[in-house]
């Protein structure tokens, strides 16, 4: 029996990971999402949860592509509930990941104006 190795992935962005041609229509599509599309938003100890409506799943797989590829520390767990129409996703990593999608996703906005949006 052989032991696992961990490896350690740094806690950082990397757009340049994402193929050049596709770069801005990946973070206009973040912004669609995050701004536009999402009906909620719970923070969690280890980063986000957030609810989007049944008809932007196509759009948030989309997103997740390339997500993945900029941020290789993070899980992404994406959830469709019987019954609802809401899917969620929930954003995770190790410390500090929430701090990187208030950052990246510019989710400290609502901290800032108190505007509260997207807030569940």
């Amino acid at each position: 029996m052989t032991a696992a190795k961990t490896t350690s992935i740094p806690i950082a962005c990397v757009p340049a990971a994402i193929p050049a041609g596709e770069r801005r229509a990946h973070f206009a599509l973040a912004e669609r999402l995050f701004g536009e599309l999402a009906l909620g938003r719970l923070p969690l100890d280890d980063g986000y949860q957030f609810r989007f409506p049944a008809t932007a799943l196509s759009i948030v797989t989309k997103f997740l592509t390339n997500e993945r590829l900029c941020c290789p520390f993070m899980r992404f767990a994406l959830e469709i509930e019987p019954g609802t129409d809401a899917i969620v996703l929930r954003m995770t990593g190790p410390i500090g990941t929430r701090e990187i999608l208030d950052a990246e996703l510019n989710l400290d906005h609502c901290k800032s104006t108190g505007c509260g949006c997207h807030v569940s």
